[in-house]
């Protein structure tokens, strides 16, 4: 291709950049959806980004109500994650009821090692180890009715 084709392409007056034409509407097409075929192709590439989340502010306490929920209501290993990743992406510990929940929801779909898992989890988001023993002895009467076993059990460091 030779140097004036490239340059006569760069230079080429710049139409309207839209996925759907716009110019041709058929009749048989009532108004209104041209028009939102209109609204949707001018806001195609939009200069500033429109940030909406899906949850308004909530506290700590309807969001541990909210996942205890979600963890009651687990049928398989896929929701069960799936929540717990949810739950732990979040910028905060989940309480001891949510823990608990994740648990029995472990559990009940036969999942050993999300279970271990959760208290891997929990141990990476505390600030520090008390806070983690602490969440350990409040929880200690569940991980002995579930036969539950933490990661420091399984594979003990040898020093």
């Amino acid at each position: 291709m030779a140097s004036t084709t490239l340059f006569r392409l760069a230079t080429r007056s710049v139409r309207p950049a839209t996925f759907a034409r716009a110019a041709y509407v058929r009749p048989s097409l009532p108004t209104r959806v041209t028009a939102a075929a209109s609204f949707v192709a001018a806001n195609n590439f939009s200069i500033s980004a429109k940030l909406r989340s899906g949850h308004e502010e909530e506290t700590y306490e309807e969001f541990s109500a909210r996942y205890e929920k979600e963890f009651d209501a687990v049928q398989d290993v896929f929701e069960l994650q799936r929540n717990l990743n949810n739950a732990f992406a979040y910028d905060l510990v989940p309480s001891v009821e949510v823990v608990s929940a994740a648990l029995r929801a472990a559990r009940r779909v036969n999942d050993f090692p999300t279970a271990v898992r959760v208290f891997e989890g929990v141990r990476a988001k505390v600030e520090n180890e008390g806070q983690y023993k602490q969440y350990l002895e409040q929880l200690e009467a569940i991980r002995t009715e579930l036969g539950i076993s933490l990661q420091e059990e399984l594979y003990p460091k040898s020093d």
